[in-house]
């Protein structure tokens, strides 16, 4: 079983710490927490190498699912993980946007 966070617990870490949102780009692009960087799930599998095995990443997506099965991929592989219970879809805090200003 990975490690997991509540929603909630992450707001208060979210600019310390380093973190991955496994959704599609259009998800991605249309809502997403200003510092994760995007690697979607459909993605991860040939690019999990980007990663250092060194740093401790948080994983979000929309609800769980897709970061629970990015943890246990990432985790397998030897990296250390945190799957954010609840995702974006619980998210309350400070959001950026694809959208011009």
């Amino acid at each position: 079983m990975n490690n997991t966070i509540k929603n909630d617990d992450f707001a208060e870490l979210w600019q310390k710490e380093t973190l991955i949102d496994v959704r599609e780009v259009a998800e991605y692009t249309e809502r997403h927490i200003p510092t994760a960087q995007n690697i979607p799930l459909s993605q991860l599998e040939n690019r999990f190498n980007e990663l250092d095995k060194n740093v401790h990443y948080y994983i979000i997506c929309q609800s769980g699912r897709r970061s629970a099965l990015a943890c246990d991929l990432l985790a397998n592989q030897g990296y250390q993980v945190t799957n954010i219970l609840g995702g974006m879809a619980e998210w309350k805090g400070k959001i950026a946007d694809g959208q011009l200003r």
